[in-house]
């Protein structure tokens, strides 16, 4: 068994962790920490998860996170880089669902998340928890940057035309949908059900922190710089991304054959039929990426309509996979759970 170890289980993605490693049949959960919650049971916060854990919440210092197999920290960003070295130290695999170690240049980190990295050196070790593009790369890993929700969902609805050299990598558009889950679990005024419900509105338009991550991942498919306008938007939906893609073709090629081609082996990439629309409750509370890809009017645009849920393929799904690659299970183990409906 796998001995595994939350930290911050008290958020949205620490409470899918929680979830999905109770079922997981090659896991013992042994810690979850929170500093507000200590002493705490989880299902006392958590009643969904009542008989299926026992534990109680545990600051990080009384936590016994070095007699883990691996942890995951469900923290803020800049957390977990004050805490990895010495967990990877003491020989437990790490994996962050936070934006600690994604991106690789430096300097650009701390310009969108303002704060100093603590530990730069651990940066080029980590490994981008993508496993439809790093599958190879993953298993021999210490540290695992999980992707963001936004990234996951935007890169792989243009990896296909980017791996075939088959659009312009100069003009990318990525028009993306959230549910408020998204934000957090943080009381906030712009996620409150009054304001948020009925209502649909653009955010960080000059800018978010999720466009460095996803241009570096755009540009390592491409093998070269990319031009990407990312644009998201806030829905009044819990789950869910959705995220429209726009891209000019280079050559006339069959695009649904191409993806088709791309996710034949891939468990958790469904490519829907020709013509077909997916929707984000086609996909809630699994781990599944659902595409369809367009060419409006036979032009040379090309449209990617890819949907996940933000808090399982987006974040603690992704997670799951990963951990199943580094520890040589299948990598679908714990994740086969039905979408949801209605």
């Amino acid at each position: 068994m796998i001995k595994a170890g939350i930290v911050g289980g008290t958020g949205y993605t620490g409470v899918e962790l929680l979830r999905l490693l109770a079922q997981h049949p090659n896991v013992q959960l042994t810690t979850i920490t929170s500093r507000k919650e200590a002493g705490m049971p989880v299902a006392d916060m958590f009643p969904s998860l009542r008989g299926r854990i026992a534990l109680a919440f545990s600051t990080p210092e009384e936590a016994p996170l070095k007699d883990c197999d691996v942890v995951f920290f469900a923290t803020p960003n800049g957390v977990a880089m004050q805490q990895t070295r010495e967990l990877l130290d003491a020989g437990v695999k790490v994996i962050d669902l936070a934006a600690d170690f994604r991106i690789q240049d430096i300097a650009e980190w701390s310009k969108w998340y303002g704060m100093e990295h603590a530990c730069p050196d651990l940066v080029a070790e980590a490994v981008y928890g993508l496993p439809e593009v790093n599958r190879a790369s993953i298993p021999g890993a210490r540290l695992i940057a999980n992707p963001g929700c936004y990234p996951t969902a935007v890169q792989l609805g243009f990896l296909p035309l980017l791996e075939a050299g088959a659009i312009d990598t100069a003009w990318m558009v990525a028009d993306c949908k959230s549910g408020v889950s998204g934000a957090g679990r943080k009381a906030e005024v712009a996620t409150l059900f009054a304001e948020a419900s009925d209502s649909f509105k653009a955010y960080a338009v000059p800018g978010h922190r999720h466009w460095p991550e996803i241009r570096q991942g755009l540009a390592r498919m491409a093998g070269q710089d990319v031009g990407l306008t990312f644009v998201p938007h806030l829905t009044p939906l819990i789950r869910g991304i959705h995220a429209t893609l726009y891209a000019r073709l280079r050559r006339d090629i069959d695009v649904q054959t191409l993806f088709e081609a791309r996710y034949a082996n891939e468990y958790f990439v469904d490519v829907l039929p020709a013509k077909s629309h997916p929707e984000t409750r086609s996909v809630r509370a699994s781990n599944l990426c659902r595409i369809a890809v367009h060419r409006p009017q036979g032009g040379d645009t090309v449209v990617v309509l890819s949907v996940i849920d933000n808090l399982v393929k987006g974040a603690a799904g992704q997670a799951v996979q990963n951990m199943n690659l580094l520890f040589g299970l299948p990598e679908h183990e714990g994740l086969t759970q039905i979408p949801v409906a209605p």
